[in-house]
């Protein structure tokens, strides 16, 4: 159980709707889909998707060069999104370099667009004359998070979280525990990736990426659905600000939401394949972290990328704890799959939905598989009172992970 209580001061975003909040929300809300065909992959012998959800409205030059010569795409995304973030929560450069402040956000690894550039340089002709002295500023696994504390000015704890779609959501339950624990008063955190063809080709080679609607971008991902064929890779940035519910009265700063439970598990069952009874145990230790029955949760946001054996896995696992009361849906549908930023991409939906009283049903779900049946999925945008949310990342490797949202009272 948390010691001193989380709350979630300011949240920032890039997604395929573009820069902001504001402009998440507009994208979801009039169900639009972020996937583009990407007529690149197209040139990439053994390439089979063509789809991907590309982030939208940014402008690296709003960076100053000195910090931005060090930034590849993903830092870009979280320094803007951190920016955003800091500035509604009403942070300046004193909260910022008091030490009081850390960072704790993650990417899947470092710029792959980067990490191409770096080996080809040295490959070429096995030659450091050709390399820029800054690249491997961009491929280091830390690169975000280290961008960011040097653009911002940040001069508290660091931590760099890397577990693949899971990264985001451990993210933000570290920087949780840290300032529960009266390690930092605020934390920025969360994840950013950026798109790369060789992150669909991964998928792609494992058959585990959208082929089959290459000629209807909008239509893929299907999370759910019985038509659903893989994985729709995107890109952006998520950025919560959390600061300890005692900062932020004494502040005066609006609070959007609370965090009540996190839990992180490993399932060592498979590598690839997730498992049911170990992505329920993980929402079992969320519930119990927050002090929560499942009848108490008013809407669970699904990791749900639209592959078929992990649709099926989790709602099994959701089956299981929450039978069909609780009300589903991903947001794969209209982001794509973000990667490591996936997670806080969607807390910060999480938390408008709270705020704003409405579910946003999951996009491109047409026929419900029947082996994903069983679970109350969420059909049209639907007005009601939320309270509490439980939002939930799997990875590759058997990295399961929980949060536990709730409007604060």
């Amino acid at each position: 159980m948390l010691l001193r209580r989380v709350v979630i001061t300011g949240m920032g975003v890039i997604s395929p709707f573009g820069r902001g909040v504001e402009s998440l929300m507009a994208g979801l809300l009039e169900g639009r889909s972020g996937v583009v065909e990407v007529p690149a992959l197209a040139e990439i012998t053994g390439m089979r998707t063509r789809v991907a959800a590309l982030a939208t409205g940014v402008d690296p030059k709003e960076i100053p060069r000195k910090h931005r010569r060090s930034m590849s795409n993903m830092s870009v995304y979280a320094t803007l999104a951190c920016q955003e973030a800091a500035g509604q929560a009403g942070l300046g450069e004193a909260e910022l370099g008091s030490g009081r402040l850390g960072v704790s956000i993650g990417s899947t690894t470092g710029s792959p667009q980067t990490m191409q550039e770096f080996f080809r340089d040295f490959n070429s002709d096995n030659s450091l004359e050709r390399m820029k002295s800054t690249l491997f500023f961009h491929i280091m696994n830390h690169s975000c998070a280290s961008n960011v504390a040097q653009a911002l000015g940040i001069t508290g704890r660091i931590l760099a979280p890397a577990a693949a779609c899971s990264t985001s959501c451990q993210a933000v339950g570290y920087a949780a525990e840290m300032i529960a624990a009266g390690r930092q008063d605020f934390m920025l955190c969360g994840g950013a990736d950026e798109f790369h063809p060789l992150t669909s080709g991964t998928f792609d080679i494992i058959n585990a990426a959208s082929t089959a609607f290459n000629d209807a971008p909008s239509r893929t991902p299907r999370p759910f659905d019985r038509e659903r064929d893989g994985i729709v890779c995107g890109e952006g940035s998520g950025i919560l600000l959390l600061e300890s519910l005692d900062s932020a009265l004494e502040r005066g700063a609006a609070i959007l939401a609370e965090i009540t439970g996190f839990a992180t598990n490993s399932d060592p069952g498979s590598i690839a394949n997730p498992n049911a009874s170990a992505i329920a145990r993980c929402m079992r230790l969320a519930l119990a972290d927050a002090c929560l029955e499942p009848s108490r949760v008013d809407y669970l946001n699904a990791h749900a990328t639209a592959t078929e054996q992990g649709d099926i896995a989790e709602c099994q696992a959701i089956s299981q704890l929450f039978g069909s009361t609780v009300p589903v849906s991903s947001l794969k549908g209209h982001l794509g799959h973000a990667m490591a930023a996936s997670g806080t991409l969607e807390l910060a939906a999480c938390v408008e939905m709270i705020r704003q009283g409405l579910l946003i049903p999951t996009l491109n779900l047409e026929h419900v598989d029947p082996l994903c049946a069983g679970v109350a999925h969420v059909q049209g945008i639907t007005r009601r009172p939320v309270d509490t949310v439980l939002k939930n990342n799997f990875a590759l490797g058997g990295v399961n992970s929980s949060i536990i949202l709730r409007r604060y009272k």
